[in-house]
């Protein structure tokens, strides 16, 4: 039995990784698609880009292995932003390949048709760039698909790569690695996701949803830092004190912990204790 359960996390460790080779495989695809054809040769009319559920049901659960893969949510508050993070990339897949909910409620307030929304002028920032005689459509499309892409895939190397330091540190404090330069390269990667999505393609809900997420990964990385703070006291303070949260330059600010020692003692136990997964 033991080495059956040994045999199934080593499976699901293994199997993280080829969710992640996955996801960017398919991001530098699309991004590579559009940036290699001739300017509107990749654009599709508005009947034949939505309505396509299976799209939409594949990469959300695709997204969402990632994120329960190297987000490991535990606890009441892990798990309710996972929800938050689910119900966004579900609404996101779903508004770009099934029924795009935002342009039948924004081409109205245009004067336009909805069916004048194909796949370029769903980029709603390309679209909007365009409008105001920034930039042409295409180049907008280019523009917004290479930024979006290039934040989408280091929010994601940022989650892999920080989950892969910290399982390598077990129970220590992890200061080396990632971690030497950010102490959250996780939310910080997961802020980045929420980003790039945004600006690839936004929508109504996602629009509303993100400064939620933001505020509450913030919120999550301020209470890990509590954590830390009672489990390994000096040790984490000193850390604290030379490393930034989310960016990698200037000094850090530790973070007094807040509330009962017998409160932090017991979720630090349940924040190290991931670490065994």
């Amino acid at each position: 039995m033991k080495t059956s359960v040994k045999q199934l996390k080593s499976a699901w460790r293994i199997g993280r990784w080829v969710v992640v080779v996955l996801v960017l495989a398919l991001l530098v695809k699309g991004v590579a698609d559009i940036l290699r054809s001739a300017p509107g040769a990749h654009n599709v009319p508005f009947e034949y880009w939505y309505g396509h559920w299976r799209q939409a049901l594949v990469l959300s659960a695709v997204f969402l292995a990632f994120l329960v893969g190297f987000a490991r949510p535990r606890r009441r508050g892990e798990w309710r932003n996972a929800g938050l993070s689910a119900a966004f990339l579900i609404s996101l897949f779903s508004e770009m390949f099934g029924v795009p909910l935002t342009i039948y409620l924004l081409a109205p307030l245009l004067g336009l048709p909805a069916w004048t929304f194909g796949m370029n002028e769903s980029h709603l920032w390309a679209f909007a760039l365009d409008r105001l005689g920034l930039l042409p459509l295409e180049v907008g499309v280019y523009v917004v698909m290479t930024v979006s892409t290039v934040l989408i895939a280091a929010g994601l190397c940022l989650l892999a790569v920080g989950w892969a330091t910290v399982y390598r540190g077990r129970d220590r404090l992890v200061t080396d690695g990632i971690y030497r330069y950010l102490r959250h390269p996780q939310y910080l990667g997961l802020m980045l996701i929420v980003f790039g999505f945004n600006i690839m393609w936004p929508t109504v809900l996602t629009l509303l949803m993100a400064p939620v997420l933001i505020v509450m990964y913030l919120r999550l990385a301020r209470r890990e830092d509590e954590e830390l703070a009672t489990f390994f006291g000096e040790g984490f303070l000193d850390y604290a004190a030379r490393t930034r949260a989310f960016l990698p330059w200037g000094r850090g600010r530790a973070m007094p912990p807040r509330g009962t020692p017998e409160r932090h003692h017991r979720d630090a136990e349940a924040l190290t204790g991931r670490e065994h997964e």
